[in-house]
C-alpha cells in the first residue's frame, strides 16, 4: 500500500478522535430504538450529502451510502439521496475518478487502494435514487469509469475479479484473492447497467454462473478462490443481498448458508462477524494496528445486510436478531459501528468504534 498524505491526515482525525471518546463517551440520544436512529439519520445528513457516521466517519463513503440508498428511499429521504449523489458526482467528476471515499473538504481519495466496490455501489444508488438526469449528466464520466473497471477488475477467461490482484474490498485490511463479496459486485453492477439502459460489457458474460461453480460448495460460499474450509460473515451474506442468484435455488442456498453461519458462530452474540477466530494471515499493516477489527469483531452494517437478506427472502429468523439490535440501540443510545467478539464496544489501543452510523436507515427498514 502507498500511503498518502490524505492517508495520513484523515488516519490522525479519526485517531484524535478517538481519545476524544475516551474521556468523554459517546453521544447519547433520547427515545427507544425507532427515535434514535431516526435522529442519527438525520444527524447524518449535513445539508450537502449522507455523512456515514455523525463521529470520525463523517465523509462520503460510496459503499456504505450505497448499502443504505435503498432504505433511505423507502424511508423518504429521496431528496437527501439525490443531493448526495449530486455532491459525490461533482467531486468525483472534477477528480476524474469514483473512489472509496471523499473527505470531510470534499477530497476523493482510496483506502487503502482502488476498491472493487466503488462503482457499482454508487451505480447502484444512482439506480435506486430514479435520478436519470443525472446519468444524463454524467454519461461520459460514467461509461468511462465501468469501462476502466471492467479493464481494471474483470477477467474475461474467468468471468470472474481477477485473481491474485490486491484490491480494496468491505473487508479492506485483508488481502483477498476473488473475493466472493467482490465477485457479487459484478452482477450487481451488470444488473444495474441494464436497468439504467447503459452501456454494458458485462452482458456477454455469465458471471454468476462462474460464481456457482466456482465458490459454492452446497453448503456455504467460499470466502475467496483460494477455497479455504471456512465459513465466512460477508461471502454468505452478499450473495442474497446482491440478488446474485434470481431462480428458486436462492431459498435453498440461504437455507444452507444460514446453517453454515450458526454452526460456525458467526451470529453469536448477535450477527454478524467475518470469521471465527481472528484470521490475521493477509492482513495489513492497518488491521495489525487495530488487533481484530475485520477479523472475529461484529460488524454491524454486515448484520444488517444479513437481517435484510433474510426478510427479503422471507426467513423469519431475522425477528430474533433485530429484537438483539433494538436492545443494543437502547442500551448505548445510538448506533454503535463494532463490537468485540463477546459483545462488548470495540476498543483497541489507537481506535475506539465509530457511532451514530448512518447504517441505522437499515434497522428502520426492517422494523417497518
Amino acid at each position: 500500500m502507498l500511503i498518502k498524505p490524505t492517508h495520513i491526515s484523515e488516519a490522525l482525525r479519526i485517531f484524535r478522535r478517538s481519545l476524544k471518546v475516551r474521556v468523554s463517551g459517546f453521544k447519547k440520544y433520547d427515545g427507544d430504538a425507532k427515535e434514535i436512529c431516526e435522529r442519527i439519520i438525520n444527524d447524518c445528513f449535513n445539508g450537502k450529502y449522507f455523512q456515514t457516521s455523525t463521529g470520525h466517519f463523517c465523509q462520503f463513503w460510496t459503499r456504505d451510502f450505497g448499502m443504505c440508498a435503498e432504505s433511505l428511499v423507502k424511508l423518504g429521504y429521496k431528496k437527501e439521496v439525490g443531493m448526495t449523489l449530486e455532491y459525490a458526482l461533482e467531486r468525483f467528476s472534477t477528480a476524474n475518478k469514483i473512489t472509496t471515499t471523499i473527505t470531510p473538504k470534499g477530497k476523493p481519495f482510496n483506502f487503502p487502494r482502488f476498491a472493487v466496490d466503488s462503482i457499482p455501489f454508487l451505480i447502484h444508488a444512482i439506480k435506486i435514487s430514479g435520478r436519470i438526469d443525472l446519468i444524463k449528466k454524467y454519461n461520459y464520466f460514467l461509461i468511462k469509469e465501468v469501462q476502466f473497471y471492467f479493464e481494471k477488475v474483470f477477467d474475461p477467461l474467468t468471468s470472474m475479479v481477477r485473481q491474485n490482484v490486491h484490491f480494496s474490498s468491505i473487508k479492506d485490511h485483508y488481502v483477498r484473492n476473488s473475493a466472493t463479496y467482490d465477485n457479487c459486485m459484478l452482477v450487481m453492477l451488470k444488473n444495474d447497467l441494464n436497468e439504467l439502459k447503459l452501456y454494458n460489457l458485462f452482458n456477454h458474460f455469465d458471471i454468476e454462473l462462474a460464481i456457482k461453480k466456482n465458490l459454492w460448495n452446497k453448503e456455504y460460499f467460499y470466502e475467496d478462490m483460494n477455497k479455504k474450509d471456512m465459513i465466512t460473515g460477508d461471502a454468505n451474506t452478499y450473495p442474497h443481498f446482491c440478488l446474485v442468484f434470481r431462480s428458486t435455488e436462492k431459498i435453498d442456498m440461504m437455507k444452507a448458508c444460514l446453517k453454515s453461519i450458526k454452526s460456525e458462530g458467526l451470529d453469536s452474540p448477535f450477527p454478524l462477524k467475518y470469521t471465527k477466530e481472528n484470521v490475521k494471515k493477509g492482513s495489513l499493516l492497518s488491521e495489525k494496528l487495530v488487533n481484530g477489527y475485520e477479523g472475529n469483531a461484529i460488524w454491524m452494517h454486515m448484520g444488517l445486510c444479513f437481517l435484510l437478506s433474510l426478510k427479503r427472502l422471507g426467513f423469519d429468523e431475522y425477528k430474533k436478531y433485530l429484537e438483539e439490535y433494538t436492545k443494543l440501540i437502547e442500551k448505548h443510545k445510538t448506533f454503535l459501528e463494532v463490537y468485540s467478539p463477546d459483545g462488548e464496544v470495540f476498543k483497541s489501543p489507537f481506535y475506539v468504534c465509530d457511532e451514530g452510523m448512518l447504517w441505522a436507515s437499515m434497522y428502520l427498514e426492517l422494523i417497518e
